[in-house]
């Protein structure tokens, strides 16, 4: 499908194509409610990787957002804007590398590459954050977390925008495509806020 612009139909028909999506067997997504007042239409989706039986995951999470307004906002440039978010814990050595809020854009811009997701006027933040517990949580240690909040009008088919997001919070989890049933070690529990 190519990006639709105007209606309320071609919303609800975008809808149902990201909803159709099959993502990797250890990423389970589910829709969220979306956030309102941000456009007239939008649809949200919370992806986390390899989940425990309480949904909690210790390796990474994300966000998408898909939003749509057919009056064309100047910042977007159409009728269409995706916002995602991605976080992931590291271990504190990986944290401290200089280049790693360069190269969590990088893996983001390579995704959206490879599939072919066309894409204009795209923004957003790496942020890497390195923590050290004191107190009742001096036994947690050291703790590192990157996080990658990004948006970006999206042009021709919208489902490769929400696989190369998938594909976004796999690496930051460590898990690069293709590497379902491969082990993840030193994954560290981070407390969500």
């Amino acid at each position: 499908m190519s990006a639709p612009s105007g209606t309320e139909a071609d919303f609800d028909h975008a809808a149902a194509e990201l909803r159709a999506i099959t993502f990797r067997s250890d990423l389970v997504v589910r829709e969220i409610p979306a956030p309102g007042g941000v456009a007239p239409s939008s649809i949200a989706f919370a992806a986390d990787v390899r989940p425990d039986a309480d949904g909690e995951s210790i390796y990474g999470t994300g966000r998408l957002v898909l939003l749509h307004d057919p009056l064309e906002p100047d910042a977007w440039g159409g009728p269409w804007r995706i916002v995602s978010f991605a976080q992931a814990p590291l271990e504190p050595e990986i944290g401290t590398d200089p280049l790693l809020t360069d190269v969590a854009w990088s893996w983001l811009i390579d995704a959206l590459d490879s599939r072919d997701a066309g894409y204009h006027s795209a923004s957003g933040t790496s942020t890497k954050t390195l923590s050290k517990g004191f107190g009742g949580l001096a036994s947690e240690g050291d703790g590192a977390q990157i996080e990658l909040r990004a948006s970006w009008s999206p042009e021709g088919p919208l489902a490769p925008h929400a696989e190369a997001w998938a594909e976004l919070v796999g690496m930051l989890a460590g898990l690069p495509p293709g590497s379902e049933d491969i082990a993840v070690f030193g994954a560290r529990r981070t407390i969500r806020e």
